[in-house]
């Protein structure tokens, strides 16, 4: 019995108010060097699924599972834990049943790629980093790729299969002069594209080689209060991390202060800011894909218009909640968890500034590129950029290190003074979020921030 039958048939003996299966298939290849020694490579098959109910005056009951054949069983399990809580009726946004197949389409397909060719591609990444530097004493390079297969039915009619492949490239070289040690890493997610994505790359290893060097000569940052410039890499991670996470709705009915804070209508800044979250874009990013895991076919979703919050991000029970559309937001990680509201490839939109014209009357500053790690606690944030370099009198200059950005996210976002004309995806991330990790894509031009606290050396 395929699985269509399978689901179909579990579906139309359910006693649930509503109920939903996925099923996924799960095929991989996984290499890693260290050094130069291969430390792994490896193929991996996965299979299994998740039922959710409804009961008809509560809330929801999910279980999980690797059997098909316990399908049925679980459909009833999930209605059991569904009657046995005390829960607030959960209704759903109202979406049109669709019944599509999605298979990936990519040139190279890499399951039919063999695991030492993945090997011998990684491997010359990896020689090129040691010998772009002679400082350059250690490296770190891995490959993944997967292709995970859903297939997904509900008791409305909805049935969907959709093949998502996802490649992940890191590159990581560490340089050495005396008792400093200092890396930089170069990393790469593709969805919905084959291996030639990957051939090729030897720049990116290059970069992450001469980025680790130039990091011996930098200088820790004088701590102070400066206008910044973030580069597209930064400054997307900056708008997903600090504002993205506050657009979604799952977060806004549970908190209160949340609610104050992202009430629409509310401005956020300048007019030159409008902020956008989307499964449409490129079909490379990671954060594009046909369908949600709630069946809800993918869209782009206006976050700021103009500086003015005019929308947010959905699941079919957060739209019901607060009488609004979904959006195609409710995203799994595997048949292991549950969809959460997450985001796909949030960015900010061009603007009309050169980057010439953003730093030409800096006369002191600091111009901040890609991340390194950060934190965010409702509209308070904190942010390591993982290299950076100082602007005087409008042009870069020595490079710096050490540079944490910190600031309120509602008073930054008020003091972009500047949006480019340069947008870019990056296209390299993996967002958490209660126990999740989710591949997702970021994207901005350049931005200039006025007044932002820079820690580091006092």
């Amino acid at each position: 019995m395929d699985f269509r039958q399978r689901i179909e048939q579990a579906l139309s003996k359910s006693r649930a108010r509503f109920t939903e299966i996925r099923l996924e298939v799960t095929r991989g290849s996984r290499v890693i060097y260290r050094g130069q020694r291969l430390e792994a490579a490896q193929e991996t098959l996965d299979r299994g699924g998740f039922v959710r109910c409804l009961a008809k005056g509560g809330g929801w009951g999910a279980a999980t599972f690797n059997d098909l054949d316990l399908l049925e069983q679980k459909v009833g399990q999930a209605l059991a834990c569904a009657e046995a809580i005390s829960a607030e009726r959960v209704e759903l946004a109202e979406v049109e049943p669709v019944v599509i197949e999605q298979l990936a389409s990519m040139k190279e397909d890499f399951r039919n790629v063999a695991l030492r060719d993945k090997v011998a591609v990684l491997k010359e990444l990896n020689e090129v980093m040691l010998a772009t530097e002679e400082t350059v004493s250690s490296t770190r390079s891995i490959y993944a790729d997967r292709v995970q297969t859903v297939y997904y039915g509900n008791s409305q009619g909805t049935w969907i299969v959709e093949e998502r492949p996802l490649i992940d490239l890191y590159c990581m070289a560490e340089a050495v002069r005396g008792d400093d040690v200092q890396t930089a890493g170069e990393a790469m997610t593709f969805s919905n594209t084959g291996f030639e994505a990957i051939r090729g790359q030897q720049a990116r290893a290059r970069i992450a080689a001469r980025r680790a060097r130039e990091q011996l000569d930098a200088t820790p940052v004088k701590g102070g209060v400066y206008p910044v410039i973030l580069n597209p890499s930064l400054a997307g991670v900056f708008v997903h991390e600090a504002f993205g996470h506050l657009s979604e709705s799952d977060f806004v009915f549970e908190n209160e202060e949340a609610q104050k804070a992202m009430r629409m209508g509310r401005r956020f800044g300048r007019e030159i800011l409008s902020i956008a979250d989307s499964g449409l874009e490129g079909p490379e990013l990671p954060g594009t894909h046909a369908y949600d895991d709630e069946g809800v076919p993918m869209s782009r979703t206006q976050l700021v218009k103009d500086g003015i919050l005019v929308g947010r991000l959905h699941s079919r029970e957060t739209a019901a909640r607060l009488g609004e559309d979904p959006t195609g937001n409710a995203r799994a990680q595997d048949y292991n968890h549950p969809p959460l509201v997450r985001m796909r490839n949030t960015f900010i939109e061009a603007g009309e500034t050169s980057f010439e014209d953003m730093i030409s009357d800096v006369e002191l500053g600091v111009y901040a590129l890609k991340s390194r790690g950060g934190q965010t606690c409702l509209g308070n944030f904190s942010f390591s950029s993982a290299y950076a370099y100082m602007i005087r009198d409008g042009k870069v200059a020595e490079p710096v290190r050490d540079v944490i950005l910190a600031g309120n996210l509602f008073e930054t976002l008020e003091n972009v003074t500047a949006v480019g004309n340069d947008f870019s995806w990056d296209n390299a991330g993996r967002c958490g979020k209660n126990g999740q990790r989710m591949p997702v894509g970021m994207g901005s031009p350049h931005i200039r921030i006025e007044n932002v606290v820079v820690g580091g050396a006092s």
